[in-house]
């Protein structure tokens, strides 16, 4: 496949993904509770209906290949290439009517992600990178994206989804490098990432992700020219506590705080 068949693949997983998705945004639909612990962890139908058309299109286009998604597992995660899914990042965001959700969709090739996209139906937005590069298509035209340049916290804007995900040490952490930075906002799930990308936030701090909730974002952030890892300076593939910045010096600083 080529290079140009490829994005036309990937742009019509978006578009099915959210054509699924749609009928459930801002409706009096149910959304059911995953968590067992008594915390809130929504799925809603919409989650199921855009996994399950991405999953056909992909076994229908690439049956060698892997998916790992969120709502319906893992099929042939050893192989050379697998598919990266979350079809709402953001579920609290969506059932509440708030448009900071978005379809992630990655691709992992030999353990390293290679290509993301994120595509937020509603707002008719899709923020997509290759590791080499990233660029940005909707309603107001296409261009490429790039981070800013930040040359300390004190100038900072940072992000995260919400503080209560940090255990109480990882909070303490964060809370250092929200205290040392300009400006602090909260909520915003995978969207967050795609303002780093896209040069409105520096830095976006957050614990206990999956894999499907970072891997698309990787590849985005990279193309853009910013670094993302975890908290040890290593690999954010597989999720868990992460830090993506614009810039490499408010990286550096926001890791040795955090690491207290």
């Amino acid at each position: 496949m080529s290079a140009v068949d490829f994005a036309r693949f990937v742009n019509d997983l978006a578009t099915r993904s959210g054509e699924a998705i749609m009928p459930f945004f801002r409706t009096a639909m149910t959304s059911h509770n995953k968590a067992g612990d008594g915390s809130f962890d929504p799925v809603t139908e919409g989650d199921r209906a855009a996994e399950m058309v991405m999953r056909r299109m992909i076994k229908e286009t690439f049956p060698g290949h892997g998916i790992v998604g969120e709502e319906f597992g893992s099929e042939r995660a050893d192989a050379e290439f697998v598919w990266v899914l979350d079809p709402i990042d953001g579920t609290r965001a969506f059932v509440s009517g708030l448009p900071v959700w978005g379809t992630l969709i990655g691709l992992m090739r030999g353990g390293v992600p290679a290509y993301g996209m994120m595509h937020q139906p509603f707002t008719r937005e899709r923020y997509f990178g290759d590791g080499q590069s990233a660029n940005y298509a909707g309603p107001d035209g296409s261009r490429s994206l790039r981070v800013r340049t930040c040359a300390s916290l004190a100038e900072a804007t940072v992000m995260t989804t919400s503080p209560r995900q940090f255990v109480p040490a990882d909070r303490k952490a964060f809370e250092r490098v929200e205290k040392a930075s300009r400006l602090a906002r909260f909520g915003c799930d995978c969207y967050a990432y795609c303002m780093l990308a896209a040069g409105h936030v520096d830095l976006v701090i957050e614990a206990g992700l999956q894999s499907y909730d970072i891997v698309a974002l990787i590849p985005i952030i990279e193309g853009a020219g910013g670094i993302i890892t975890n908290w040890d300076g290593g690999s954010a593939a597989s999720g868990g506590r992460i830090i993506a910045a614009g810039d490499r010096r408010i990286h550096q600083a926001a890791l040795a705080m955090l690491n207290g």
